[in-house]
């Protein structure tokens, strides 16, 4: 019985393990490439003569943060003659009205803006992306999600590099507006610092192929349409052109010293509304491209990395099948035995703790902070990544079956808190696995695993807490809003506001 155990559970670990190492792997090129980051990471010259970008802001019920993405775009320092602005709004709500003011707001001050609607949301955001591009006069274009505030000088920071005709795509980074809200929102700034500064860095400076992420970025237009445009038959379309750009030939830069805020989820049914998005539109960009790329002429590098950048989701059902099989593990090999220590002991703490510290250790030290600062953290990052775990892993088979499938929002919360919020499920799934963990915790004391003793209490808490947020916010009293079923009227097609 215990062999018999002792097989699948050493499989999910080493899957785990292979991610961790892949972790590691990321925060060690980041230290062998930093003369080379230096360099990369600077403002380029500009050309005598300023391409023309047209920035594009797709909106869909955004009344919160609306008006104040327009306006911001609209002070970016820029040549008027060379900017345009295109508000893609697919909105049911008071969000039109917000934007058509805050477009004829800055239509009196010379800014070429247009208010434009499509005849229904059909694509969703890659529709109104695709819509938009057909009547785009920028050679560059920009693209801003709706919590983000774009400051002036993003354009003249980033455009220099397009001098170079083979650069198709420049990414910049997030910052994070309401990092230090919650503990919630702590962790996710944590977290995306760990993809932006750890993953996006080592990539671009080993060569590997890298995405942009959907916001935040300028394309070159004859990029996205040799690519073959933006398509929607997957919920990360960011990160299905980014690698048919690529595989077409163009190069991609990422700028992390060019910061635009941004708003971080502050409930927890938003954020895995999110989450489940990304981790979906992942696997499903996987099942499109992934073969292409393993079979095509790029480097074995490469083509490994790309496989852990699309699969990085599989780590989620793996961590449910841990949560399983902990428990019998733990009472089926005696803590006495080196087997059980060497199986299951030490890759727990190993695989779970030194992989993290030197992730998001990395991805502080380039923030100018102390590594300490992210380990103090490890243990918050370990319980919430256990606690999304149920939640996507449903994504991942979602993805693994079906394609496309209905853009889910995340709600904004913008200058007016509780204006939106996102309906969930109850969490039964996290309340059978906290009371799993829970029984691990037992065995574990019981049975002398003291090594594998903080990770089930570690398990325990994410999903007690993940499961304790969202019936909280379920409870909470309900908000009234403009019903999601609504479509904008097929009469509006593209309209200057007036």
């Amino acid at each position: 019985m215990a062999w018999l155990l002792l097989i699948p559970y050493a499989l999910v670990l080493i899957l785990l393990c292979s991610y961790g190492a892949h972790r590691a792997h990321l925060a060690w090129q980041c230290r062998v490439y930093a003369k080379k980051l230096a360099r990369l990471e600077s403002t380029p010259r500009l050309p005598a003569s300023l391409p023309t970008v047209t920035i594009q802001l797709p909106l869909y019920n955004e009344a919160t943060v609306a008006r104040r993405l327009i306006l911001a775009t609209g002070a970016m320092d820029y040549p008027r003659e060379a900017l345009e602005i295109q508000v893609l709004d697919d909105s049911t709500d008071e969000t039109a009205a917000i934007a058509r003011a805050a477009v004829e707001e800055l239509k009196r001050q010379g800014i070429d803006v247009s208010y434009v609607r499509r005849p229904s949301r059909h694509g969703y955001k890659a529709g109104a992306l695709d819509y938009g591009l057909k009547f785009a006069r920028g050679e560059l274009v920009a693209m801003f999600d709706a919590d983000f505030v774009p400051q002036p000088s993003f354009l003249r920071d980033v455009v220099g590099h397009f001098s170079n005709p083979e650069v198709g795509m420049v990414q910049t980074r997030w910052g994070h507006a309401n990092r230090d809200h919650s503990l919630l929102t702590s962790v996710q700034a944590l977290m995306l610092d760990g993809h932006h500064l750890v993953e996006n860095r080592a990539r671009y400076a080993s060569g590997c192929f890298f995405n942009f992420s959907g916001t935040g970025g300028i394309w070159r237009a004859k990029a996205i349409r040799d690519a073959g445009g933006w398509q929607h038959d997957t919920l990360t379309e960011d990160l299905d052109l980014s690698y048919r750009a690529q595989l077409a030939g163009w190069r991609f830069v990422y700028r992390a010293d060019v910061i635009t805020p941004a708003e971080l989820p502050e409930d927890m049914c938003a954020f895995r509304a999110q989450q489940f998005r990304w981790a979906k539109g992942t696997v499903q960009t996987a099942r499109k491209l992934l073969g292409t790329v393993v079979t095509a002429e790029v480097g074995l590098a490469k083509r490994i990395e790309a496989a852990f950048h699309m699969l990085p989701h599989l780590a989620y059902p793996a961590t449910v099948l841990l949560t399983l099989m902990l428990l019998p593990a733990l009472v089926c090999l005696p803590a006495t035995s080196y087997r059980a220590i060497l199986l299951v002991d030490l890759p727990l703490c190993m695989g779970a703790t030194g992989s993290l510290a030197a992730f998001y250790g990395m991805a502080e030290r380039a923030r100018g902070r102390s590594m300490w600062s992210a380990v103090v953290k490890l243990p918050a990052v370990i319980a919430l990544g256990a606690g999304l775990a149920p939640h996507l892993t449903a994504a991942v088979f979602d993805g693994l079956s079906n394609m496309a499938g209905e853009f889910v929002r995340t709600p904004k919360r913008g200058e007016a808190r509780g204006r939106y919020r996102q309906v969930s499920k109850l969490p039964l799934a996290e309340l059978g696995l906290g009371f799993i963990s829970l029984a691990s915790i037992v065995a574990a004391f019981e049975t002398g695993h003291w090594l594998a003793l903080p990770f089930t209490c570690l398990f325990a808490l994410g999903y007690g807490y993940v499961a304790a947020l969202v019936v909280k916010e379920q409870l909470g009293r309900p908000v009234a809003a403009a019903p999601e079923s609504v479509r904008p009227p097929a009469d509006a097609s593209v309209a200057n506001a007036a």
